[in-house]
């Protein structure tokens, strides 16, 4: 490299497409430190239900989705014994 040339470091971010639909407004299950790890960093976490998105609205405000109070039920069931 000649001295008027300068080496610049690049990172490629890559940002998930998130969907704040109408269609899916649920309030979903996740890990309590996946969640609190999202606050901090504003990273993307991924639900039971496999929906990824980051959390930053009010949970009681929406109904819990369908698909993760069914996975959370079953393995609730399945530590139980039950």
């Amino acid at each position: 490299m000649s001295e008027l040339e300068t080496a610049t470091p690049t990172e490629t971010i890559i940002q998930p497409t998130l969907d704040d639909g109408d269609h899916d407004r649920f309030a979903h299950f996740a890990r309590k430190t996946d969640i609190t790890k999202s606050a901090v960093t504003g990273r993307p976490i991924v639900a039971l239900c496999g929906k990824v998105w980051v959390p930053g609205r009010n949970p009681d405000r929406y109904p819990v989705c369908p698909a993760c109070k069914e996975i959370y039920q079953h393995k609730k069931a399945e530590e139980t014994g039950g």
